[in-house]
């Protein structure tokens, strides 16, 4: 299987989905190759196939990894045209949700969704929008809608530890100066929000405490690329700044 997937010959930071060389799933096997490590898994129920490797990277992946530069796909993408800037002079439901968590419009770059009445969170990597994502503001479903396919996370803070979350509202918590809010927006984690997390020397893993298997989960696939990574178990969703869970997060 090493052989095999050695011989795919995927660059430092890139991933290919196809079918499983064992159970034959369609499209059902993932190799990434993150920051040295080849990573394969099957996701087809009954296929255990998976596992991780050191291969060798290229001059260029490496004096990447010290300048701490983190390459994506391409990661084209056109907001919306029912995607606007706030204030919107016919609606403030908006403003009344990020009242509601303490966000601040303005600073967290929240636009709003017209056509289906969203508030939105602009995915932005290395100063371009690249994506999105938007909360229904009342009873539409899916409560939450990916605007573009880029895999990334939706991020908030300059921080130099990430805080690894699911939700955006998450995130614009717990970034700032001290932390990066990093929003999987989910329990799983795509490939290049992983690789994303490369340019991190300490992560810390806060999922809700009803995802507390996804945590350790995640926390594992982790350490395969950050050197330190810590779990946080939460009494409550971080958004809600429960002051024990706070105060642990500046603990560790």
């Amino acid at each position: 299987m090493l052989e095999y997937l050695t011989g795919l010959d995927i660059t430092d930071g890139s991933s290919v989905r196809m079918d499983c060389p064992e159970c034959k799933g369609r499209r059902t096997f993932t190799v990434s190759n993150l920051n040295g490590q080849l990573l394969w898994n099957c996701y087809k129920a009954g296929c255990s196939i998976s596992g991780a490797n050191r291969v060798s990277m290229s001059a260029t992946a490496i004096q990447d990894k010290l300048n701490k530069i983190v390459r994506v796909k391409d990661t084209s993408f056109d907001m919306p045209m029912y995607v606007v800037p706030v204030p919107v002079p016919t609606d403030a439901h908006v403003y009344e949700y990020a009242s509601e968590w303490g966000l601040d419009v303005a600073k967290h770059g929240l636009m709003y969704d017209i056509r289906e009445h969203r508030v939105v969170f602009p995915v932005i990597h290395n100063g371009i929008t690249v994506d999105a994502t938007g909360r229904a503001l009342g009873k539409r479903i899916p409560k939450w809608k990916r605007y573009g396919n880029s895999g990334l996370p939706y991020v908030y803070g300059c921080g130099k530890v990430a805080v690894v979350v699911e939700d955006c509202v998450s995130a614009a918590v717990v970034g700032g100066d001290r932390h990066t809010g990093v929003a999987l927006m989910g329990t799983s984690m795509s490939n290049e929000q992983r690789q994303y997390l490369t340019q991190f020397s300490t992560a810390i893993v806060a999922l809700d405490p009803d995802a507390s298997k996804k945590t350790i989960a995640i926390a594992k696939e982790l350490r395969s690329v950050v050197d330190n990574v810590k779990v946080l178990r939460l009494q409550d969703d971080i958004k809600y700044r429960q002051k024990k869970d706070m105060d642990a997060l500046n603990e560790l």
